[in-house]
């Protein structure tokens, strides 16, 4: 049966409160109308009703003031600076710390100004001498202006990826393949960086480049092996020149070394024979009264010590030959002497002319010794 079927026996189950009656749901106005009374008695109906309102009104307000000034409190962080819009337009900047804003009212946007950030770029591109390279470049940044970085343009990390675009394309177009891979890297980076800070000045994003890394940029895959080899040899050539500039290193001292070392030869061989020099002329000098006194006697003289000195560098065999003695004397030199072939002395000027002994069959390496007869000659060294 049904929850408002009739014939329940008077216990009609009917939500709005007809008991059976055939009524249609009740009045909103109605309704409403109650409960305006009901909080009008709170807040204002009646006398006594008045100032209870009064009071609670109070307290509405008490809270609301207490709740906004509690939800203007923000915190700052060290890292950042915040940027404050008033009704929506910039006021000023606020620094770290803890800070109070009239909620509604003021706006605050925190900036991050001590991080970098890093923006990448990459794409391929055309080079000046029409090759196709993939070029990879890093720009790492920082925001010195957090006003200018929030309102100068519409978004100022996309307009420097759009700068460093258009730098990165402009320089490579204006650079040929091989210095972009290999040797130009650092000129190419240098010029980016510099284009890229000509494109943002005029538009004041309050941006500051720290740092342009110009990662390893690659050909295409077609020419890559070429390439390669290309990079291999100019590392070779550059080893090349370490090696040689280190032997010159090692070299050169040793050249001066040397060089030093004759010179420092050549000036005391120079002393030694000006002294040497000095002494034969000061020594003669001291000779010459006395080779004036008696010259015959000072020339014998002369020739005995100079004979004496040469004699006591030389070998000497001295034979007995009685004088009328024409017997030959074979003389083994070799043997006598323990050398292989003797070498005959030079005589000096004015030696009386003497005889040869001619070598005999027995011996051929022996070497005539002169002779001078009537003299005594033994074998030794003096």
């Amino acid at each position: 049966m049904a929850w408002n079927e009739p014939g329940n026996n008077g216990k009609d189950r009917d939500p709005w409160g007809n008991n059976g009656k055939n009524q249609g749901p009740p009045d909103l106005d109605e309704m409403l109308r109650k409960v305006s009374r009901r909080f009008g008695g709170l807040l204002g109906g009646g006398k006594s009703g008045g100032e209870i309102g009064r009071f609670g009104l109070s307290i509405v307000l008490v809270i609301a003031v207490v709740v906004w000034v509690l939800s203007g409190f923000y915190t700052i962080r060290e890292a950042e600076r915040g940027v404050i819009l008033r009704f929506g337009a910039y006021s000023h900047n606020v620094e770290p710390g803890l800070r109070w804003k009239p909620t509604f009212i003021d706006r605050v946007i925190p900036v991050d100004v001590e991080s970098v950030r890093s923006l990448p770029a990459s794409g391929f591109m055309l080079t000046q001498d029409e090759n196709v390279v993939r070029v990879e470049m890093d720009v790492q940044f920082r925001v010195v202006n957090p006003e200018q970085f929030l309102f100068s343009v519409t978004n100022a990390e996309e307009s420097l990826s759009q700068a460093t675009d258009s730098a990165l394309r402009y320089v490579v177009g204006h650079t040929r393949m091989d210095d972009v891979l290999t040797t130009g890297r650092e000129r190419v980076r240098q010029e980016t960086w510099q284009v890229i800070d000509d494109i943002i000045e005029p538009y004041q994003m309050g941006l500051q480049i720290v740092d342009v890394n110009f990662l390893p940029a690659r050909p295409p895959e077609e020419v890559k092996d070429a390439f390669d080899d290309a990079i291999s040899a100019q590392e070779d050539e550059q080893r090349f020149i370490r090696e040689a500039e280190a032997y010159a290193r090692e070299v050169e001292p040793k050249a001066r070394g040397s060089v030093k070392r004759l010179e420092q030869e050549a000036k005391a061989y120079k002393s030694q024979v000006v002294l040497r020099a000095q002494g034969e002329v000061a020594r003669f000098s001291a000779l010459l009264p006395t080779y004036q006194a008696a010259p015959e006697l000072t020339r014998k003289r002369i020739y005995l010590e100079t004979m004496e000195e040469l004699y006591q560098q030389a070998n000497k065999v001295v034979v007995d030959m009685p004088a009328g003695n024409n017997s030959m004397i074979y003389l083994p030199l070799d043997k006598l002497s323990g050398k292989a072939n003797a070498v005959q002395p030079a005589l000096p000027a004015g030696t009386p002319e003497v005889e040869s002994i001619p070598p005999s069959n027995e011996g051929a390496n022996s070497t005539p010794i002169p002779l001078r007869s009537g003299d005594r000659f033994s074998s030794g060294r003096n």
